[in-house]
């Protein structure tokens, strides 16, 4: 692979493309606007490529607000295709607004015109060129190429041109050493480069928020840990295997990820017998996080993350959401909490997460709820319920005892 960043003076084979090489073209979105801190936003996000792609020969230099990223070989070895699996795992990487499966030619107006032609081959509707050129030195001007392309492609198809609402459009792009053709492209996930903003710890349950609040922070830059409570020994296994599917479902997004999984039941058991009473889940919770803590030391990881929404369940009540902060030094995240079911559940789809999400299973969450649940829990009592059992030594021992996963 080439050495990054490179600007597009700097392409491979000196300048000189050949008349038609199939490549990648990734637009970048809010990291243009990052001042300073810019190229390092950026060789972040050449790392996640890298990785992205690592069993695939490509090259990856940088031009103004977009990456280009070519395929090792031609056309006759495979490069097309290759150019096509870039392209698909491409639209998963966090940082990147916009992916187009373009071709790269020669720098001669025929040989891009030539490229169009073939690019739009069996399209339906109307089109529309639109031509920008970055080295002005090019033999003609930015409307001049778009005439010439949209000539050679009525001369070709007979397609009718509609500059506003064209169902079709051609985009050219003249740099200082080749000529970049495609069309629209397909949306990427934008947002920033995974792990720019640090390491996180997610509580994975099973459900259908909590792979939606670690898509979200994953978005924003944070590189997610899992941690999966089970209800083993007094459960099966199922609830486990729902959150090694729904983080390997999420690696697409940011690679290598980590599940650590804990056996629950037993200290639900202890907290039950402990009297808590109507606070059973709120001391569970507490629990959680307080395990989540303790394992995100290990990690370096900076700050927990949940699925909570305001108001959704009784433990996610304005008084309980603060009980719960209070358990816990590390920030707790909670990307979801002003969204409602139904667009959680909307995300979920999106991200193909949402199948997983609705298998069954038997949730540790459930097991020993009591008939009425506490939605104003007062932090005294939960505190005093800890400390009968030894919760921080407890968490600590729990998070000991987690036992690794790395669907990723």
């Amino acid at each position: 692979m080439s050495a990054l960043p490179l600007t597009s003076r700097d392409a491979p084979d000196g300048g000189q493309a050949p008349l038609h090489e199939p490549c990648v073209l990734l637009k970048l979105g809010e990291i243009v606007l990052k001042g300073r801190n810019r190229q390092q936003f950026e060789r972040l996000l050449h790392d996640n490529i890298r990785r992205a792609v690592r069993d695939i020969g490509v090259q990856i230099w940088q031009r103004e607000g977009v990456i280009v990223v070519r395929v090792a070989g031609n056309r006759e070895a495979g490069a097309e295709e290759a150019a096509d699996l870039v392209a698909e795992r491409m639209r998963n990487i966090m940082g990147i607004t916009r992916v187009c499966r373009a071709v790269r030619v020669a720098k001669d107006p025929e040989a891009a015109a030539a490229a169009a032609v073939e690019l739009i081959a069996g399209r339906q509707g109307t089109f529309a060129v639109r031509a920008r050129r970055r080295d002005k030195r090019f033999p003609i001007n930015s409307a001049q190429l778009a005439a010439l392309i949209g000539t050679r492609v009525q001369e070709a198809y007979g397609y009718p041109v509609n500059l506003s609402r064209p169902d079709t459009t051609v985009f050219v792009e003249v740099d200082q050493s080749e000529v970049f053709v495609f069309t629209e492209g397909l949306p990427g996930q934008g947002g920033l480069p995974v792990s720019m903003s640090g390491r996180g710890l997610v509580l994975m349950s099973g459900g259908i928020d909590s792979p939606v609040a670690a898509y979200r922070m994953m978005r924003r830059g944070l590189r997610c840990s899992f941690l999966h409570f089970s209800g083993m020994p007094l459960t099966g296994p199922e609830s486990v295997y729902k959150a090694y599917g729904l983080v390997r479902e999420l690696d697409k997004f940011q690679g290598g990820s980590r599940l650590f999984v804990v056996a629950f039941g037993r200290a639900q058991q202890r907290l039950a017998s402990s009297g808590a009473g109507r606070l059973q889940i709120m001391a569970q919770r507490r629990l959680m996080l307080k395990t989540g803590e303790a394992l995100a030391r290990r990690l370096r990881a900076a700050a927990l993350v949940t699925g909570d929404s305001l108001g959704q369940v009784s433990s996610q009540t304005l008084t309980n959401i603060t009980a719960l902060d209070d358990a816990v030094g590390l920030p707790i995240l909670r990307p979801l909490i002003g969204l409602d079911k139904t667009e959680i559940m909307a995300e979920a789809r999106r991200i193909a997460t949402l199948h997983i999400s609705e298998l069954p299973d038997q949730d540790c969450c459930t097991l020993l709820t009591p008939r009425q649940v506490e939605t104003r829990a007062r932090i005294e009592d939960l505190r005093r319920i800890e400390a009968r059992l030894d919760a921080d030594d407890l968490a600590e021992e729990l998070a000991a005892a987690a036992q690794e996963h790395k669907p990723g």
